[in-house]
């Protein structure tokens, strides 16, 4: 495994505890249009020069699209009928969570994705906004999957529920995405233990924690990859979100000022105010 780190000067590359500063060569869009990422991640690792990590890491993007994948876990899947049962769409989210194909939509361009602490936002036309920490699949140009990152798929619930066709306004913002704190690069699978955990913090003190694991997925990770692919091409490779399977309690929404802590090992913690 090894986790890649974008900052000001370029990648740094982070393999059982060492750092080395990779070679101008190395960009993110060459790991994500690489026949084999895993070992051009590796072998430039192995070129680069001694280095330490980076304080202030950038969000692992270039040129890449972010997908989400939604109604994955049930707790999800409760959540959005939930929110919609007034509108008629209760119904929508559980067929979703039955049915052969996925729910997949598109979540941003890289202008839109926050950075490690930098802010994500809430729309002003919403008022009830929650994050949604997700574990984010990384995919070369051919649809393999070579890597990940942590992912906050930030969300305007209330609009969500008035109509379920609202959901690119509830998801697809300005800041509405976060991604870091690095690229994990890895042609090993993460085990179904690993764990997906995320606390809000509000003048510094917790006003919502909670856990997952990706064991409690209903689909695999090839089969989210797979139908994103079908009939659809990136040149430079795509980011997929996998979906949430921890939401908070209706009665809470986010305010301007909160911090996002996202934790998944062996990635690391993507933290983010909210503005």
């Amino acid at each position: 495994m090894i986790r890649v780190f974008a900052d000001a000067s370029g990648l740094v590359l982070e393999h059982k505890g060492m750092f080395r500063r990779a070679s101008a060569s190395l960009t993110i869009d060459a790991l994500f249009v690489a026949e084999d990422p895993v070992a051009t991640a590796h072998d430039l690792w192995v070129k680069g020069a001694p280095t330490t990590q980076p304080t202030a890491p950038g969000a692992p993007i270039h040129s890449q699209e972010v997908w989400a994948a939604g109604v994955t876990y049930l707790r999800s899947r409760t959540a959005r009928m939930e929110e919609s049962k007034d509108a008629g769409g209760g119904s929508f989210y559980d067929r979703v969570y039955l049915a052969p194909r996925p729910e997949l939509f598109f979540k941003g361009t890289p202008h839109r994705v926050a950075a490690p602490g930098t802010p994500v936002k809430i729309r002003v036309d919403s008022k009830w906004n929650v994050p949604e920490p997700e574990l984010t699949l990384a995919l070369n140009r051919h649809g393999k999957i070579f890597g990940y990152t942590v992912g906050n798929d930030m969300s305007s619930r209330d609009i969500e529920g008035e109509n379920p066709l609202y959901l690119p306004q509830a998801k697809v913002y300005d800041r509405s995405t976060a991604l870091g704190p690095c690229l994990l690069v890895s042609d090993e699978a993460l085990p179904p233990h690993t764990l997906i955990a995320i606390q809000i913090r509000r003048g510094g003190v917790p006003v919502f924690t909670g856990a997952t694991e990706i064991s409690q997925l209903k689909r695999s990770f090839t089969e989210l990859a797979e139908y994103l692919f079908r009939d659809n091409s990136f040149p430079n490779g795509t980011y997929l979100m996998t979906g949430t399977g921890v939401v908070p309690p209706d009665s809470f929404t986010l305010t301007r000022g909160d911090e996002i802590r996202i934790t998944i090992e062996p990635i690391g913690t993507l933290v983010n105010p909210v503005a």
